[in-house]
């Protein structure tokens, strides 16, 4: 801003005022003043003025005063460049922070979800709390002073899963508890090969890494994992305080001695070392077991992103300063996710998803000998086909309006016309693909009439068999497709990922030429939405409190 005759005293530096400073350095000087003679004054208030508007007196400024100017400007133009270095360094000390992991270290992984019919695709994030000792500081948090040198057990396990659209995001958990098949895996650092074996999920980060909790979630699910996410226990503590605490409510006082958390009745704010005692107590919840950590877990999440989107904490700069501080010393994350820019661009996404659209539930379980819970029949595969299947857990995914004439129900061209793609997919984390198996099916279809029908040799793995068509007027081939081999309506999709009618074989259709009715995945789900037994919970219910166990009231 430059001061003026006109607005009040105040002008904007435009095209007038370069106008003058070319004055300056253009004009021929008498005695270190332009020539008196000038053309075009105007008197304004008391003051001879330029037709451009500009004091005459003031063009005639000295050397001094103009020199004084430029080393003005150039000293400012330093500033900002400094000031732009300064956050170039910054960013690149934040990048700094971040630790970073293989994803999968299993010898075999799940082919990427496909992209929708408008092109967009789903995103699975693999979140993980681990029990590290490794540091003075986790040690003090989490006691267990003789665990210093055991490798870390990854107590806490969520998948997030965020929907093409991003209209809606589903969290899975999985008690730590939970018997699974470990596949092989190799330690990235020591090259230490560990071989499959069943055991507590939670044990599979001491098989090289948070690579191998990714392997066992992808042979457990059948879900495809793009990224992941581990924070420890001093980085809850951090991350709880640069948010400024947490809301949480419990139903009755509680005190659980071996978490060391303490509430009354009620509302509280946790934060600090208080907010890991709210994520580490299972004795004081529910039944004592690690399902009711689960959903006080669920609970805790759900209130630090009520409090986010609400944009609490996030408008003082020191405090934004002191949450990237503690967010990105907090987390070891897969090499995708590895700068900052890309976990701002993942925030973003996240961002756009509707507080009423998220959902917490926890895998449908039972107990079993040797202190495990696993899967509960039905019910468990039911909650990983529909986040397989991108459809939401609330059950409020929008029905598809039909539009105005009905998609076509007969193939657009004779079936022996109709070029269609069979891909092998059976094989899995630990399951060798089917020998053979497009060749058998793509033989059938010719057998239907399709002559066209082609096996692709290209490796994949992918859980449920789906039919994909690229366009609409395709959908009535697929569907013939479909009927020919007995799959059902639902696991033909729309799809913008392929080019002409694709079959892919899932791991669940493994044998025979028919698909089997009894299937789960695509064709088995009654209703879509989370069963009872996954005890859903929404991310705008503030109302909800945790179940005190009646040993730990006080």
């Amino acid at each position: 801003m430059r001061q003026n005759g006109t607005r009040g005293g105040r002008e904007m530096y435009d095209g007038a005022s370069a106008e003058r400073d070319r004055r300056w350095d253009e004009a021929s000087y008498e005695g270190g003043r332009l020539p008196r003679q000038r053309q075009g004054h105007v008197q304004t208030g008391g003051m001879k003025m330029d037709s451009d508007g500009f004091d005459d007196g003031e063009i005639r400024q000295p050397r001094k005063k103009r020199r004084v100017l430029r080393w003005f400007s150039i000293c400012l133009s330093l500033l900002i460049l400094a000031t732009a270095g300064a956050g170039y360094f910054y960013y690149e000390h934040l990048n700094g922070n971040l630790s970073k992991d293989l994803l999968n270290l299993g010898d075999n992984r799940l082919d990427k979800s496909n992209p929708n019919a408008a092109g967009q695709t789903p995103m699975n994030i693999l979140l993980l709390g681990s029990d590290s000792r490794s540091s003075k500081e986790n040690v003090e948090l989490g006691g267990a002073r003789g665990d210093r040198d055991r490798p870390p057990l990854a107590d806490v396990q969520m998948l997030l899963h965020v929907s093409a659209d991003r209209s809606n995001m589903s969290v899975i958990s999985v008690p730590r508890d939970t018997k699974a098949t470990i596949p092989k895996c190799t330690d990235p650092d020591s090259g230490d090969v560990y071989q499959e074996t069943t055991d507590k999920i939670n044990s599979s980060l001491q098989h090289g890494g948070p690579g191998c909790t990714v392997a066992t979630w992808e042979e457990l699910t059948g879900i495809p994992i793009d990224h992941f996410m581990m924070i420890d226990f001093a980085g809850v503590v951090s991350m709880a305080d640069a948010v400024g605490g947490v809301p949480v409510c419990v139903d009755k006082n509680v005190y659980d001695r071996q978490s060391k958390l303490r509430l009354k009745k009620g509302k509280s704010v946790v934060k600090g070392e208080q907010a890991l005692h709210w994520l580490r107590t299972r004795h004081g919840f529910g039944d004592g077991s690690d399902i009711g950590r689960a959903r006080a877990q669920h609970m805790y999440m759900n209130s630090m992103v009520r409090q986010l989107k609400a944009g609490t904490k996030l408008t003082d700069p020191g405090k934004m300063r002191g949450l990237a501080e503690a967010a990105t010393k907090a987390l070891t994350v897969d090499e995708g996710l590895g700068t900052v820019k890309k976990l701002y661009d993942l925030g973003n996404d996240l961002k756009r998803v509707p507080t009423e659209r998220i959902t917490m539930a926890t895998m449908p379980w039972k107990y079993a000998p040797g202190g495990y819970v696993v899967p509960k029949p039905g019910d468990a595969d039911d909650t990983f086909s529909l986040v397989r299947n991108d459809i939401a857990l609330d059950g409020k995914d929008k029905k598809k309006q039909k539009p105005k004439s009905p998609p076509p129900s007969k193939p657009s061209a004779p079936k022996a016309q109709i070029p269609v793609r069979v891909m092998n997919g059976t094989g899995s984390a630990l399951q060798a693909p089917v020998s053979g198996r497009a060749g058998v099916i793509s033989e059938q279809l010719g057998r239907e009439g399709f002559a066209q029908a082609t096996a692709d040799q290209t490796p994949r793995s992918q859980a449920d068999t789906t039919v994909s068509y690229p366009r609409e007027k395709n959908r009535g081939d697929a569907l013939a497709v479909a009927e020919a081999l007995g799959v059902p309506e639902s696991a033909v999709k729309h799809s913008s990922g392929v080019e002409q009618v694709t079959l892919v074989i899932g791991g669940d259709w493994r044998d025979g030429t028919t698909f089997p009715k009894d299937a789960g995945g695509s064709g088995g789900k009654k209703e879509n939405k989370a069963p009872d037994s996954a005890d859903a919970l929404r991310g705008d219910d503030d109302k909800a409190c945790m179940e005190v166990n009646p040993s730990y009231v006080w």
